[in-house]
This record gives C-alpha cells, sequence and structure tokens, in this order.
C-alpha cells in the first residue's frame, strides 16, 4: 500500500460530522482548501501590508502576479473586464497554491479531484451566463450566432455553438484535474521504483538511478505544470468573460 498511486488521493475523514442525515465531515481535503486559502491570503497581505517604493522580494513576487493576471484580463476582456478582477485573481492564486501545496510529500492536492474544479469551472460559467443576460439581456444569444454565417447554416451553426459552450464548465475542470492526477500518479510510480530496485543489491541501487533521474525529471516538470494550469484555468475564465461582456462576434 506505500507505494500504491492511487493512495495519494484518498480523502480521509479528520473531524466526522453529521447533520440531518448528511455526512458534512471534515477531511483532509477541506483542511487543504482551507491552508491553501490561509496561506495566500497571508503571504499576499504581509507582502503588501508595508509597500515600499523599492519592494522586496516577496513584494515584487506579489506584484508581479497582479500584474500577470491583470494583464491577462486587460489583454482578453478589455478594460470592462477588470471588474471581474478579483475572482480571476482569486482562482489563478488558489489554483496555483492547491498545485504547490501538492508538491510536498504528505500534503494533499485538492485539485486532484474533479468535485473540486467542476465546482470553480460551474462557478465561472456560471457567473459567465448570469453576467451575460443581466448585461445584454437576449442579445447574450449572439454569442451563439455568429455574424456573416449564411441563413441556412444558422441552425446548424447554432447547434455547434451552444455544445461548444455547454462543453465548457467539463473541459475546464477535467483538464486540471486530469493533468495533476495524471503527473501525481507518474511520479509516484517513478518515485516507487527506487526503493524496490535498491532491495535487489548493488546491480539494482545502480538500476535505481534512472528512475532516480525521472523523478527528479517529473518532480521538476510538475512545478511547471502547477503554475501553466492555474494559468489556464485563468486565461479560459478570462476569454469565457469576454463573451459574457462582448457576446458578438
Amino acid at each position: 500500500m506505500a507505494n500504491d498511486p492511487i493512495q495519494q488521493f484518498e480523502i480521509s475523514k479528520i473531524l466526522p460530522l453529521e447533520a440531518l442525515g448528511t455526512d458534512i465531515s471534515f477531511t483532509n481535503s477541506s483542511l487543504f482548501m482551507v491552508l491553501t486559502v490561509g496561506v495566500s491570503a497571508a503571504f499576499l497581505i504581509m507582502t503588501t501590508s508595508g509597500r515600499g517604493l523599492i519592494p522586496s522580494r516577496l513584494q515584487s513576487i506579489s506584484e508581479m502576479c497582479y500584474e500577470f493576471v491583470a494583464d491577462l484580463l486587460r489583454s482578453s476582456a478589455g478594460s470592462e473586464g477588470m471588474k471581474f478582477f478579483p475572482l480571476v485573481f482569486s482562482l489563478f492564486v488558489f489554483i496555483l497554491m492547491a498545485n504547490l501545496f501538492g508538491m510536498f510529500p504528505y500534503f494533499f492536492t485538492v485539485t486532484s479531484h474533479i468535485i473540486v474544479t467542476a465546482a470553480l469551472a460551474l462557478l465561472v460559467i456560471g457567473l459567465v451566463l448570469v453576467y451575460g443576460f443581466w448585461k445584454n439581456g437576449f442579445g447574450f444569444l449572439k454569442l451563439f450566432v455568429p455574424s456573416g454565417v449564411p441563413a441556412v447554416l444558422i441552425p446548424l451553426i447554432v447547434l455547434i455553438e451552444v455544445m461548444s459552450f455547454i462543453s465548457r464548465p467539463i473541459s475546464l475542470s477535467v483538464r486540471l484535474f486530469a493533468n495533476v492526477l495524471a503527473g501525481h500518479i507518474t511520479l509516484k510510480v517513478f518515485a516507487g521504483f527506487i526503493p524496490m530496485l535498491s532491495k535487489l543489491g548493488f546491480v539494482g541501487v545502480v538500476g535505481a538511478l534512472l528512475p532516480l533521474g525521472f523523478t527528479v525529471a517529473l518532480t521538476a516538470l510538475e512545478f511547471l505544470v502547477a503554475f501553466l494550469q492555474a494559468y489556464v484555468f485563468a486565461i479560459l475564465t478570462c476569454m469565457y468573460l469576454n463573451d459574457a461582456i462582448h457576446p458578438s462576434h
């Protein structure tokens, strides 16, 4: 069981709770979601509370994150999209911190569970729908009718556009979940080969150098993936918000 690559994703109860027949236990997943929010908030508050003309290294990291997300939002949704900056910035920091937490031994990766990534994706798509209809009324439906399309093709194009829109929360959640899950499983498998081969004597120790090298390389790759998946989720969120602000193609 120690080398089981799936065991790292198992949810365990820390504080069993039940209300009205519903299990609302505080789990390891709940704990690390709270830690992700707490550590992210504490880091941002501490690094920006004493803002100086010459920023410290930690302040520079916070400012870089701010400018990075702000540039994404402006380039994707325009200046009007900046009203959604708190949401996009919070999603980016939460996903990035959750992914980075998962890189430490004995920590739990909350983004490796589809229920978490699906909740984030539905939040984004739900906001797009609500704001789209609130701002544009039924003009929001122009999103499904690209301009310049011949009338005879409109039914087919509308069907394709609707299916594409419906698939957004699925692709948004599965992309993050699948990349994190697959990466951690692969890393665990290669790391598990090292103690197994080491038990075979000198030849095994020499052979263990290969999976050790792969493990080190995969660890570096997983740190990169942790950032890239937060970036992809943020940029897609910006693009979907742009559809709510400017539904006309």
